[in-house]
């Protein structure tokens, strides 16, 4: 996993092994609460194995709106730059294999690579990833209908398809279970005749 980021983000060996310290490994169950909704983030955590989500409150309604698989970065970005109530929580699907760093250290680490011109427009773009997966899914919400919402899921990330139980994958598109088992139903009547021709 590191590898990956070490690619991303090329730096000289020493440099390397002293981000790399400011790391800690931790191993949590499922439905592990890493971060409450209305607490301050004070860490940032990349994903090993596993998956996570990120959900608020609505209303007494969890409303799940981001998962993270492997090789995700994850913290509540508002809250930890900030240092402002979290307005998320966020918590383990699987069980998982996390390392995470504390705010201080993260922050020496942006200070450096701010300094090196291509590192910093690396970093800039990788945290925008996440700003536009924002506002890809707000927008699909305004425009896709929860079945066309279903199907980019099944095209842009099958694997949450796979890992993620179906009550949060139908928060996540705004619909019950039981619209979600309709539209499953659907899709799957739709899809048997082009099979048996």
């Amino acid at each position: 996993m590191f590898d990956r980021f070490k690619n991303k983000f090329p730096l000289d060996d020493d440099k390397w092994m002293q981000y790399l310290s400011y790391f800690k490994r931790m191993d949590v169950a499922a439905k592990t609460t890493l971060l409450r909704e209305g607490e301050i983030a004070k860490k940032m955590f990349l994903v090993e194995k596993g998956c996570l989500r990120a959900w608020f409150n609505n209303d007494g309604k969890d409303l799940t709106f981001q998962f993270f698989l492997e090789n995700s970065t994850v913290a509540s970005l508002e809250s930890f730059r900030k240092e402002i109530p979290s307005p998320i929580t966020l918590e383990t699907i699987e069980p998982s294999v996390l390392w995470y760093a504390h705010k201080k250290d993260i922050e020496k680490i942006i200070a450096e690579i701010s300094e090196v011109p291509t590192l910093r427009d690396k970093f800039i773009n990788s945290i925008f990833e996440r700003t536009f997966d924002y506002m890809k899914h707000f927008f699909s919400f305004i425009k896709d209908t929860p079945e066309q919402r279903y199907l980019n899921l099944i095209e842009e990330k099958p694997e949450i398809i796979k890992r993620v139980p179906q009550h949060y994958i139908a928060s996540f598109l705004g619909i019950s279970t039981v619209h979600l088992s309709r539209i499953k139903s659907k899709l799957a009547r739709e899809k048997q005749p082009s099979q048996g021709k």
